[in-house]
């Protein structure tokens, strides 16, 4: 074999090509609709919940401050994936550096692991709230709020940084497909030539750790609340305090339950297409979901957005 060949073969390349959702469909422009559908959904809901949450001070509380990073994580996160997908799509280029391979990998690892860590900091808050309520303007004072949030962002972008070059450098030698619509690591690791198990089972250890930090402070939290809430004598009390947690309790089961399957399970379990499937659950459908969530459930901003429904009537009506 010439050698040339052989180091063009087992270097990798300068470009990857997406084999993405459209391949696998029989209807791919109007899988393509509805995807661009869901894509406006999340960035116009979560940039109201955000602009909502900073514009009523009302809401200007630790709680709706976690909202709204949860929201900025979610507009990062779905605009990091699906623009280039549509866009492939569109274009019919489905081709991806692997710069650009490595920068959506290490922003997607970031942005997904900052959420697993802000929910457990929401579990916490919630908890500060219910069990220790004379203390909660002191235990979750706005110094404290930011350095949970910046711990969340700290975290996540060390894990990106870990994981993202050692998976840029090994060796490419077989396709170059792909088998996914964004650079994922899994995905990536299964083009590699070269022996991957004991990367993949770090990898694997990196994620049950990320997994199971956040994982014990939300059980914990939630545990304590609701022994406190057993322990209440008001009836109302308790209605509050429930519908305060049953709306973070909903995102964590949505989101940490596609996060256990495509990181947890064995890779026995996995298959492009249900890879692939479970991805676009929590890459695209739980940015919809969570301003719903969120919002749908919530009368402090249900309330905040019939304020500026009727602001802006009323400005209408002036301007005529």
């Amino acid at each position: 074999m010439d050698s040339t060949n052989w180091v063009t073969n087992h270097t990798g390349w300068s470009e990857f090509t997406l084999v993405g959702l459209f391949v696998q469909s029989n209807h791919p422009t109007l899988l393509c609709m509805a995807i661009f559908s869901l894509f406006f959904m999340a960035l116009s809901g979560n940039i109201i919940l955000i602009l909502l949450i900073y514009s009523d001070v009302h809401l200007h509380t630790p709680m709706y401050f976690f909202i709204s990073q949860l929201s900025l994580m979610d507009v990062m996160s779905i605009s990091v994936t699906v623009p280039k997908m549509l866009l492939d799509q569109i274009t019919g280029m489905n081709k991806i550096s692997a710069s650009d391979c490595g920068m959506q990998m290490f922003l997607y690892l970031t942005l997904v692991g900052s959420e697993f860590f802000l929910l457990a900091a929401m579990a916490y808050d919630r908890y500060v709230a219910i069990c220790h309520p004379l203390r909660y303007p002191i235990l979750m004072n706005h110094r404290v709020c930011l350095f949970l949030v910046s711990g969340c962002w700290l975290s996540a972008s060390v894990d990106g940084f870990m994981l993202t070059p050692v998976t840029m450098t090994f060796p490419f030698c077989r396709s170059r497909e792909i088998h996914h619509f964004f650079c994922e690591v899994p995905a990536v690791m299964k083009l590699s030539c070269s022996d991957t198990s004991l990367y993949e089972t770090l990898m694997y250890l990196c994620c049950v750790l990320m997994l199971l930090i956040p994982v014990t402070v939300i059980s914990s939290s939630y545990s304590f609340i609701l022994l406190t809430i057993h322990r209440m004598n008001s009836a109302e009390g308790r209605k509050k305090a429930f519908a305060t947690c049953s709306s973070h309790m909903t995102v964590v089961i949505l989101f940490y339950g596609a996060a256990v399957y495509n990181y947890m399970l064995p890779t026995s379990y996995h298959t492009p297409e249900k890879d692939m499937v479970v991805s676009v659950f929590y890459t695209i459908l739980t940015p919809v979901l969570n301003p719903l969530i969120y919002s749908l459930r919530n009368k402090d901003v249900t309330g905040a957005l019939k304020k500026m429904l009727n602001v802006g009537s009323i400005f209408q009506e002036t301007v005529k």
